[in-house]
């Protein structure tokens, strides 16, 4: 069990992958650095904490980490200067009205009460019973009053905006100071009635005392009081005064006694208690508690567990791994637990991996505004193509971080990862790799696979082919591909194995002696057909139009003493393969591009065929493989394009660096961008870039306001003469505004806008995922 899940890379059909290097000397728990960007705290409880953030279903490209969504926001948002005017004004209003009512300037204002009580009521002697009524009335009108100018006004927008969506403490002050003030002016200086009302419906002898003026006083203060705290009731409610003393005599009790945290879904193991297994969770939720266990260790026991659940018997071998190992149970062929360093956050337990904030501005949806982005392989299932100028942040703000992230996840066991480069970019220490090829290096330790490990010579050909001319028109492509084939196929049969790039090189050149042996050593009886392929090379070698002489030339950029003893086709070579991904490795690639410029594109283009090759053919798909190609500059070919479509139903992926989509040929730009299912457009890119991700992004309907201003000629004299003062002291003719507002559909993303309005560290991004959901194309500040 100590390699659940990652089947040991040696002894495979297509060619046994090179072991990976021994594991370094570690101790039991892993070197944690006091604070690296993207490592969760390691001290048990912080490690906890960590593990118990909660981490909602989200839409693609949020970072679901602690995420939190953005309350949705009305459309046509008022002002607070607008807000507060009218709030003010219809305050004022209602105490005008209020004013005009109790100064009895309203006419005929009790015509409803007197309809409805005795009419001997309200003569010069009014009894008690009339002046409650008349309370009642007055307070009936009051509340009237109020509401209809609370609506006209909009207080509740405004109690909502500057108290109850305050935080706390600030809530609970504000409200308290309204209620204050609004209590003092009903309770104790009368306003509105209210207190008349209460006064009216209490007893008497509750509230006076004869003989005792003292006493009476006393009792109407508390009536007062009573109808203070009334009033204060719902001011109490709107700034959750008991939330916040619930709250302070938490942290009270938290800084007296140190509270132990209870135990919590993610800590307990809920799956392996469900299961039956509790001494195992136990020892799990033990290395959690202590700080022994880091987020790679996590997921990939959680990783290890589901291959348990898969095959039930694997249960007592990974018992016994938990019981000896703790969190280093099921560990990694390397034996590595964490990477060396990490550059950006992430959080495994979502394979996610933060490269950003989306821009808080007004066309982002509120869901996205000013929340982390982030992707996963379930966005880079469907490819993502990147594109902007050298020195606008591609490989250090985006690529990098996402060959971190996968690299993190091969340690999990639930990824696999070839990261190809220009030697020398940093991508990351070699220590943090499984294997690194470097061709043209003689310190290199490991070899590539110049036929991507296939034993069928006609796809062997292909894959080839396309390396060599995957820029030539699809005629010629075909052409190339039966060259290599009338030659491959021989040769296998005879040698059993594929030629060298030397031996190659010589039949494509069509050398006699060459063709003429190969053919020698092919019994006549048994292979006629591959003769009669030889004699058809033969009569082709050397005539005007053949292809393989082009072939052999392109060939020769690999066939020079820089790359002696690479690309070894023996019998005693192990050289990489691609079709080796159903493991859990890290492979970096470094290209020479600096000192054989087209020898690294042809191996960019090789193994971009290859990768896809392999996928397509790959029978194990538990593990997310993905190609990362930091310059994909003359690697894209019509063949790679039309593959790039099939790499969802594979779990696979590929991510494409650009600098320039002037490296891509015309006539592939945009099946390119209609093939890969996540874009990112950097700052710098130009009009015509644009337009094309425009062109992909599509329209969306908006809503716009026109506003025209209509010049106002008056007939009346001093309505002239009134115009013509204004004109004088504004300097502009009086007019009035004519609103439109309709509803138009525009492009997302302009082609301008893309190449001048996106500032620089920020990207233009839009994914999607392989389950078919959609993340418009956003600006993303990389630097957040």
């Amino acid at each position: 069990m100590q390699n659940e899940g990652k089947r040991n890379t040696r002894g495979t059909r297509t060619g046994p992958v090179p072991h990976p290097s021994p594991p370094m000397e570690a101790p039991a728990v892993p070197p944690m650095p006091s604070a690296p960007p993207g490592v969760p705290p390691q001290t048990g409880s912080a490690f906890l904490q960590w593990l118990r953030t909660p981490r909602p279903e989200a839409a693609p490209g949020l970072w679901r980490f602690g995420y939190r969504p953005r309350p949705q926001e009305a459309g046509g948002r008022v002002s607070d200067r607008a807000l507060l005017t009218g709030a003010v004004g219809a305050l004022v209003a209602a105490l005008l009205v209020w004013s005009l009512w109790v100064n009895n300037l309203v006419p005929h204002k009790r015509i409803l009460l007197e309809l409805v009580t005795p009419r001997d009521w309200w003569g010069l002697e009014q009894p008690s019973a009339a002046i409650t009524a008349s309370a009642v009335y007055d307070s009936l009108f009051a509340t009237l009053v109020l509401y209809y100018f609370a609506r006209v006004g909009n207080w509740k927008e405004v109690l909502h905006r500057y108290v109850t969506d305050r935080p706390q403490p600030s809530r609970a002050l504000r409200a308290a100071v309204l209620g204050g003030l609004i209590a003092w002016l009903v309770a104790w200086q009368g306003l509105l009635s209210y207190y008349k009302l209460a006064a009216s419906l209490t007893p008497a002898d509750w509230l006076f005392v004869p003989g005792d003026p003292v006493g009476t006083v006393d009792r109407l203060k508390i009536l007062k009081t009573v109808l203070t705290l009334l009033v204060l009731c719902p001011f109490a409610v709107a700034g959750d005064w008991k939330g916040l003393v619930r709250d302070m005599r938490r942290g009270r009790s938290a800084t007296a006694e140190p509270e132990v945290a209870p135990p919590a879904a993610g800590t307990d193991w809920p799956e392996l208690q469900a299961y039956g297994q509790h001494a195992v969770a136990e020892r799990l939720s033990e290395e959690a508690r202590s700080g022994r266990m880091n987020d790679v260790d996590c997921a990939r026991i959680r990783r290890a567990w589901a291959s348990v659940v898969a095959d039930p018997a694997r249960l007592d071998a990974f018992a016994s791994a938990v019981f000896t190992d703790g969190a280093g149970a099921c560990p990694h062929p390397s034996g590595q637990r964490d990477l060396p360093s990490r550059t950006t956050t992430h959080d495994l337990l979502t394979s996610q991996v933060r490269i950003g904030r989306y821009a808080d501005t007004e066309r982002t949806p509120p869901v996205h505004r000013a929340a982390g982005a982030a992707v996963d392989p379930g966005t880079l299932g469907t490819s993502l193509l990147v594109v902007g100028p050298s020195g606008a942040g591609k490989t250090t703000r985006l690529v990098r971080p996402i060959a971190e992230s996968l690299a993190l996840q091969a340690l999990a066991g639930q990824a696999a990862l070839v990261m190809v480069s220009v030697a020398g970019t940093p991508v990351g220490a070699e220590e943090g790799y499984d294997i690194v090829i470097k061709p043209g290096d003689r310190t290199s330790a490991y070899d590539l696979d110049l036929y991507g490990g296939t034993d069928d010579p006609d796809e062997a050909a292909a894959l080839l082919a396309d390396a060599l001319a995957g820029d030539w028109s699809d005629v010629e492509l075909r052409r190339a591909v039966t060259v290599l084939t009338q030659l491959l196929g021989p040769f296998r049969v005879v040698h059993g194995r594929y030629p060298s790039v030397s031996e190659l090189r010589a039949l494509l050149d069509g050398e006699p002696s060459a063709l003429d042996g190969l053919k020698a050593m092919l019994d006549p009886h048994k292979h006629p057909a591959l003769r009669r392929e030889l004699d058809a090379r033969a009569r082709q070698a050397g005539m005007p139009g053949d292809v393989g002489i082009v072939l052999a030339d392109r060939l020769g950029c690999l066939d020079r003493p820089a790359f002696a003893g690479f690309f070894d086709t023996s019998a005693e070579a192990r050289p990489f393969t691609l079709r080796s991904l159903d493991h859990p490795l890290r492979v970096r690639i470094d290209l020479p591009e600096r000192a054989h410029p087209e020898a690294a594109q042809m191996l960019g283009r090789l193994v971009l065929t290859q990768f896809m090759a392999g996928m397509a053919a790959r029978a194990d798909r538990s593990l997310f493989a993905c190609l990362v190609l930091d310059d994909a500059t003359h690697a894209i070919t019509s063949g790679s394009v039309r593959a790039l479509r099939r790499l969802r139903d594979s779990r696979a992926g590929v991510v494409l660096s650009l600098r320039s989509l002037a490296d891509v040929p015309e006539h592939l730009r945009q099946p390119l961008i209609a093939a890969v299912g996540c874009h990112a457009a950097f700052s710098g890119i130009t009009t015509w870039e644009g337009a094309l991700f425009a062109q992909a992004w599509g329209t969306e309907w908006v809503e716009t306001t026109e506003v025209a201003k209509h010049t106002v000629f008056a007939n009346q004299p001093l309505t002239r003469l009134i115009h013509a003062v204004r004109k004088l002291g504004t300097g502009k003719p009086v007019t009035t505004d004519a609103v439109t507002v309709r509803q138009v559909e525009r492009e997302r993303w302009s082609a301008s806008e893309l190449a001048h309005g996106v500032p620089a560290g920020h990207a233009v991004l839009s994914l999607s995922s392989v389950r078919g959901e959609h993340a418009p194309p956003l600006l993303v500040d990389l630097r957040g």
